[in-house]
């Protein structure tokens, strides 16, 4: 899909607040609501848009322990990186999973409520995947920054 300067503005408004209503956005796009919302629309059927969700303040929900996950696997044959891949995303506490580079070949961000709670999904992880090597795991001190934003250029040729 062909995105013009109209589009890539909206796209960054959204990302940073999705519940801003068409009205508000034709506010600080020079577009009418109904153009705003033809638009939005297009963007989500093409899949340019794929969810839109609300963040939660991790404090006011009982503060959850969020952990930085290093996975190394034994053998990356695709049909057992498919079936880790798979268990991963079956699971609400892997928020998001990266196959990287370097030592590591995923790097996770898990949200639990305590240490136990972690450590009960990771037996489960390695116990319910036998292809893991190891893992080393990271404990967030605290939450400096967290999004999923992608920063969208104006200039369409970006």
């Amino acid at each position: 899909m062909k995105l013009d300067r109209f589009d890539r503005q909206l796209l960054n408004l959204v990302q940073e607040d999705a519940g801003q209503t068409a009205d508000r956005l034709a506010e600080q796009v020079a577009l009418s609501p109904s153009a705003i919302q033809r638009r939005l629309r297009r963007m989500r059927e093409a899949g340019v848009i794929v969810r839109e969700t609300a963040v939660v303040d991790p404090k006011q929900v009982g503060k959850p322990t969020f952990f930085v996950v290093s996975l190394q696997v034994e053998r990356e044959r695709p049909e057992l990186l498919a079936q880790l891949r798979r268990w991963l995303s079956a699971h609400d506490q892997v928020q998001q999973v990266f196959y990287v580079t370097g030592e590591a070949d995923f790097v996770l961000v898990v949200t639990a409520p305590d240490t136990e709670n972690f450590d009960a999904l990771m037996i489960r992880m390695v116990g319910e995947n036998p292809n893991i090597r190891r893992f080393t795991t990271n404990v967030a001190l605290s939450l400096v920054k967290r999004g999923l934003t992608i920063p969208v250029s104006l200039d369409e040729d970006d």
